[in-house]
């Protein structure tokens, strides 16, 4: 039955699992697949080319398991390659963390200045400000890319002194801006949220797309009859292309919860 198979989520390494965490928060008795591509992150400095063939690769891993939705915890493949995955997807919905975090900046801001942070090639696309204004064309976004923060989260620096000085020094200038809403444009920094939101300030909206992709989650499996109402949660099956004890080790630390198995996949 369509209730019972999985939903797919993919990233470029250990990001998406604040996507996974947000599903199994709003859908508990859903079963996930996540693959992280831990052997070739970070996407984010890539070429496009590059981050469509990646694009690629990860859906074909994932259609493996027969998934009822793809998600695409990726902002820079949310923004550069979503037609790939669109494509490879064939029938099955594809939902993308960039589109449904703009949407939720957009609703949240008050005084029409939005932030935003993310990977080189995500700033360098522009696809943020893009989909913000198309929404609402009057919104001033200011983006910053701050490419050192993947690797942090990646080491499980969430409190680390390093990970302080670098925040001051990325978000200073975005913050002189006078933005009210600041978005977090990769899937990495919420793990990096603690230390984000004490450089910026406490009274600026931080928006998590992971929570965003959550609700329209929920929104299209209702409406297609594919939720799945069984009273049981599992855990997630977790799929890298490398270095699965480290993964395991960043699971347990930012889940919070016992470690399932990790299966190592070729790309």
């Amino acid at each position: 039955m369509n209730t019972e198979r999985p939903i797919g989520i993919f990233d470029s390494g250990i990001g998406g699992l604040t996507v996974v965490k947000a599903i199994q928060a709003a859908l508990p008795h859903e079963q996930i697949i996540y693959f992280g591509d831990t052997a070739r992150v970070p996407y984010g400095p890539k070429s496009q080319v590059t981050i469509r063939k990646y694009a690629y690769d990860d859906v074909a891993i994932l259609m493996r398991h027969q998934p009822k939705m793809i998600i695409v915890a990726c902002n820079t493949v949310s923004a550069l390659a979503l037609d790939v995955v669109e494509k490879a997807s064939g029938a099955i919905p594809v939902i993308g963390v960039l589109k449904a975090g703009a949407e939720l900046a957009v609703k949240a801001t008050k005084n029409n200045h939005i932030g935003v942070i993310g990977t080189q090639a995500t700033v360098s696309s522009n696809a943020y400000a893009c989909a913000i204004h198309q929404l609402n064309p009057e919104i001033e976004v200011v983006s910053k890319a701050c490419p050192l923060f993947v690797p942090l989260a990646e080491e499980g620096f969430i409190d680390h002194p390093a990970t302080k000085l670098i925040a001051r020094e990325y978000l200073t200038d975005i913050n002189k801006h006078g933005i009210d809403t600041l978005v977090l444009g990769c899937t990495h920094y919420p793990i990096l949220r603690r230390v984000i939101e004490e450089t910026i300030g406490h009274g600026i909206r931080i928006i998590d797309s992971a929570e965003a992709v959550a609700l329209r989650t929920h929104q299209l499996l209702t409406e297609s009859g594919e939720l799945n109402h069984h009273r049981r949660t599992t855990a997630p099956h977790l799929l890298v292309s490398d270095l699965p004890q480290k993964f395991s080790v960043i699971y347990q630390l930012f889940m919070n919860s016992e470690l399932p198995d990790v299966e190592l996949v070729e790309v």
